[in-house]
């Protein structure tokens, strides 16, 4: 996979890409990550990306002709993959574990950071496939959401992680414990060493060796905790 991020803040990007399971996913080759300054696409020599709303209004919006020539420049460079472009805007769909189980199987995906007030409604409109937020708030900008989305796209790639299999066990997933198919429920309780801290103990069932009553347990415990935090993914 190849994903190309446009941002004014580059640098922003240097700590979460560089460490971990991000980190190692790169030096292996199984994705790559380029992050762009959208003003190498400026259009004048001063780097001016943005100005004021027509109509009056507060803050700066991003004009369309520069993001028009990077998407141009990345697609033409990438012209043999299939190319999905993605505008981080809290007016967009908000993101779960199904759209990046969706979006885990595109071969080359460009994320548009919003900035300032946002972007010119004609990006939304002609320039993108589809506009994805991170939840119900505002941040200043689409680079920590495009960090975001990234690290649940690419754990979830062939190869990645160590054991693949963990992925199926995961909260917001489809859960399957045991032979029991649990649907889109959070994760049960999970125990290690030791057995006994302070009193606090390791529920007898998970030490019984008894794989089909265990199952059953954490999927009885699955549903419980969805119904007391999460009652919406019922």
């Amino acid at each position: 996979m190849r994903i190309d991020i446009l941002t004014l803040f580059p640098e922003m990007f240097k700590g979460p890409f560089d460490e971990s399971i991000l980190q190692r996913a790169q030096s292996n080759g199984l994705v790559e990550i380029k992050i762009h300054n959208l003003r190498k696409w400026a259009v004048d020599k001063r780097g001016t990306v943005d100005d004021r709303p027509y109509g009056g209004g507060t803050g700066m919006i991003l004009m369309i002709e520069p993001i028009y020539k990077a998407l141009n420049e990345l697609k033409t460079k990438n012209s043999k993959l299939k190319t999905k472009v993605i505008l981080l805007d809290p007016r967009g769909k908000v993101f779960n574990q199904k759209i990046a189980q969706k979006l885990s199987k595109e071969k080359h995906l460009i994320f548009i950071c919003g900035h300032y007030e946002g972007v010119d409604e004609r990006v939304k409109e002609h320039l993108v496939d589809e506009v994805i937020s991170i939840g119900d708030y505002i941040l200043t900008g689409g680079e920590l959401p495009a960090m975001v989305i990234t690290d649940a796209i690419v754990r979830l790639l062939p190869g990645v992680l160590e054991k693949p299999e963990a992925t199926k066990f995961e909260s917001f997933s489809d859960l399957k414990i045991g032979k029991l198919k649990t649907g889109n429920l959070l994760e049960y309780p999970q125990y290690t060493r030791p057995e006994n801290f302070l009193g606090w103990k390791v529920p007898k069932i998970l030490l019984s060796g008894n794989h089909q009553k265990i199952a059953e347990w954490r999927r009885k415990k699955a549903e419980e905790l969805t119904k007391k935090l999460r009652p919406d993914l019922i």
